[in-house]
């Protein structure tokens, strides 16, 4: 992906602090126009995040509001379904051509809720939350990579299901669109990840795990890949983060020529959504896909992958699945 000099100056900057193994917090968008950084110790940073444990904040009152005091209102309003066909349509006749194998397809939902950005950002449970004032507040289940004593490992999640549907996991995993569009996207990201690490192997393939949600339980499958990196890759972790861009399991495959299906079936930049954020703590590395985010103006974005199998009303109906706050 080409970067603006803001980007530039942001990558830099990473990259000073790694070798410095100064601990930072990034903030990068799809696009990869406006992305952020800040030292951890940074005062009155309006970036707050927990990943898997680790904050950036003292825990914060939520304006004496809690689900169970107040109970939890969220209603979504998706577009119809003659809508999103529309969109459907126009990505399918780009993968007929021959243009994409794989579209990572998402829409806007317009949500009616009785919390603020910040209060569902204290009170959601997920693998990775933040928030960024005045902007959005995210609960993202993915991580996009980790580096852990000298290797990086990514998680790249594909296929969902309502865990409520007997069978479930067994009807996920033998999902012949399902197994297409995972096995695509484990080798979009092999292929990335040897672009910064060696000996890159897949050590999971396409492992079950269920989501709780206000709503119930979501089943999805991912896959765990892992490189070797060069023992100097802290000096160029900024370099390393933008190489890697966009997540191959929010754009698709090939990159460059499935970006533009997305702009045109989407018309309208992503911003933060689907980008990444995470920290570096001088030696290892967290990071998230930005999925699950609902920004200030009261709007849910989600998605999911379409192929050449992918079926209009499954595919509208897995949108809708991943509207959801895990409050509970």
């Amino acid at each position: 992906m080409e970067i603006n000099s803001q980007s530039q100056l942001v990558l830099e900057q990473m990259n000073q602090w790694g070798q410095e193994k100064a601990p930072f917090a990034f903030l990068i968008d799809f696009e990869c126009n406006k992305p952020l950084c800040w030292k951890l110790e940074a005062p009155k940073s309006p970036f707050k995040f927990n990943f898997q444990g680790i904050k950036n904040y003292a825990d914060a009152p939520t304006n004496n509001i809690n689900s169970k005091s107040v109970p939890f209102a969220f209603t979504p309003r998706p577009i119809s379904l003659e809508a999103y066909k529309v969109k459907f349509d126009g990505v399918k006749r780009e993968i007929e051509y021959g243009n994409s194998f794989l579209v990572n397809l998402t829409v806007e939902t317009p949500i009616v809720t009785n919390y603020t950005l910040e209060q569902l950002f204290i009170l959601a449970k997920a693998k990775y939350t933040c928030w960024l004032k005045d902007n959005f507040v995210c609960f993202s289940p993915e991580t996009f990579v980790q580096i852990k004593n000298g290797q990086i490992f990514s998680y790249p999640m594909k296929g969902t299901i309502d865990a409520s549907i007997p069978n479930a996991e067994a009807l996920l995993l033998n999902d012949a669109k399902e197994i297409a569009e995972h096995v695509t996207i484990v080798d979009l990201i092999r292929n990335d990840l040897s672009r910064v690490s060696e000996n890159v192997h897949v050590s999971r393939f396409r492992f079950y795990e269920e989501l709780k949600t206000q709503d119930g339980l979501l089943g999805q499958i991912s896959s765990e890949i892992v490189g070797q990196l060069p023992s100097d890759y802290a000096t160029r972790i900024g370099t390393l983060i933008f190489d890697l861009l966009p997540a191959g399991s929010i754009s698709g495959a090939p990159k460059a020529k499935t970006e533009k299906i997305i702009f045109e079936a989407e018309q309208a930049q992503r911003g933060y959504y689907t980008g990444v954020a995470g920290y570096f703590d001088g030696t290892n590395l967290d990071s998230c896909v930005l999925i699950r985010y609902l920004q200030a103006d009261g709007t849910y974005r989600s998605g999911g992958g379409i192929t050449f199998q992918s079926e209009l009303q499954k595919e509208y109906q897995e949108m809708i699945n991943k509207i959801y706050v895990p409050i509970f």
